[in-house]
């Protein structure tokens, strides 16, 4: 039976995008449903804007430390509508390059959303359309708690489309994307509450990661309550009040939601075509990103596995090289490395130190702290964190775990040699380039803890 479409995608996010271009490019007959703007979380309304309000939350340190270096800086002022005009400009500019990039590669684009009739066929916007194999790259969608008033709080998503700057705001949750808009909103002038119902925010990373981030957060001005969580919103006047669960209360401005984020799949009518999801909602998939039914696949942040945006892109192409360049590939998901935008920065590749271990592991841990050279001048109280954690019988980097300035720019050129098994004594050959902080990863000479024979209970 004759298919309008070898392949449709629906999503024209980092995954969708990638998944449809290079489909094409193999000469694939390929369109995509896209209800919003393409580009998708990490352009629109994800790592770009965010990023590009993290550098301007920076700003009131450098003109306080400029006066270190001999530069006279007057009052300065900060105009949050201009900040955000200027960012919705960019992602504009990026948003058209996005549509200019599947018109180049014959990619039809239907700006509509689209659900399953079957498993060969879809609704979208309305008109019947089939497709020999489906792609769903929908990615994921911020959530807000089941509490009396959540209604009232933002996610990240209105945050970055706020009219004014809230003087004061409660940041909820504890990881990459509420310690991030913490930190913005801190830099940026805003009085800033985080709460966080776990004993430490980032549950994942290395735990010396988790604990130097939160002492130098609260360094910097921003109420860090870990073990704490709201039991219900209300408006009082022309403020929040947030009624904590141990009975206390803050009045705010506005109260941000970072608790998470849900597989985008309500809406797709996937058990009209016997899509099967986890308890998460997320799309089951198997190694080859194909779902339970055989002609549909899923990728990227809608399928739960690392919901990173250069993953969803790695996913996207090896479906695409898989299924029409002839050139079979897995994603291998081992040793992704990943930053968090906080302030500072977080990064990391490879096994935190309680990850190895509980794999049974014998290590031997190497660490680091110290002011960065910048800081002898200014001298701020902001500390760099490095560690390597490696397996004492092989010698074999399994992490290397960063907490400072540059962190993301550093640890990505470190991925590379943990991706190709990199040992210890590989880092130790390694001259530094001097005077950096990224030399610190290979001059560590002293283990800071004693090698383990087994791992912890």
């Amino acid at each position: 039976m004759a298919r309008d479409f070898d392949l449709f995608v629906i999503g024209a996010g980092s995954g969708g995008v990638r998944a449809s271009r290079v489909a094409s490019s193999y000469g694939a007959k390929v369109a995509v449903a896209e209800e919003s703007r393409v580009g998708g979380t990490c352009v629109i309304r994800g790592c770009i804007p965010k990023k590009l309000l993290v550098y301007g939350a920076h700003f009131h340190e450098d003109f306080e430390d400029a006066a270190a270096f001999g530069w006279t800086v007057g009052t300065p002022t900060f105009d949050w509508g201009r900040l955000i005009a200027n960012k919705d400009k960019e992602i504009d500019r990026l948003n058209g390059i996005y549509l200019r990039l599947l018109s180049n590669a014959n990619v039809k684009l239907y700006p509509s959303h689209a659900k399953f009739l079957d498993r060969h066929t879809l609704d979208v916007g309305g008109e019947r359309v089939s497709a020999e194999t489906i792609l769903i790259a929908t990615g994921g969608w911020p959530v807000k708690p089941n509490i009396p008033g959540a209604d009232l709080a933002i996610t990240s998503n209105e945050a970055l489309h706020l009219p004014t700057q809230p003087k004061h705001v409660i940041v909820v949750g504890g990881g990459y994307i509420a310690v991030e808009f913490a930190g913005i909103f801190n830099g940026l002038g805003s009085k800033v509450v985080q709460l966080y119902r776990g004993e430490q925010i980032l549950r994942g990373f290395d735990d010396d990661v988790r604990t130097t981030l939160a002492q130098e957060m609260r360094k910097k001005g921003i109420d860090l309550r870990v073990g704490t969580d709201i039991a219900r919103i209300e408006k009082t006047g022309g403020r929040l009040r947030a009624h904590l669960k141990d009975g206390g209360t803050i009045d705010t401005d506005a109260v941000m939601y970072a608790t998470g984020r849900a597989p985008n799949t309500a809406g797709l009518n996937l058990a009209a075509a016997g899509v099967k999801l986890n308890d998460k909602g997320a799309v089951i998939v198997d190694d080859w990103s194909r779902s339970s039914v055989e002609n549909i696949y899923a990728v990227g942040d809608v399928t739960d596995r690392i919901n990173l945006t250069p993953v969803a892109l790695n996913e996207g192409l090896a479906f695409a090289q898989t299924l029409y360049g002839k050139r079979p590939r897995k994603m291998d998901h081992a040793n992704v490395p990943s930053a968090v935008f906080s302030q500072p920065n977080v990064a990391s590749v490879g096994l935190s130190e309680a990850a190895a271990r509980k794999q049974g592991y014998a290590l031997d841990i190497y660490k680091t702290s110290f002011r960065p050279l910048k800081h002898t001048l200014t001298g701020r109280d902001e500390k760099t964190m490095m560690k390597i954690v490696v397996d004492a019988q092989t010698e074999r980097v399994l992490g290397l775990h960063m907490v400072g300035p540059e962190a993301g720019e550093i640890i990505q050129g470190l991925a590379v040699a943990v991706k190709m098994g990199a040992t210890k004594r590989d880092l130790d050959a390694t001259v530094g380039i001097h005077p950096t902080a990224a030399e610190e990863f290979v001059t560590m000479r002293e283990k800071s803890v004693p090698t383990v024979a087994k791992a912890a209970e």
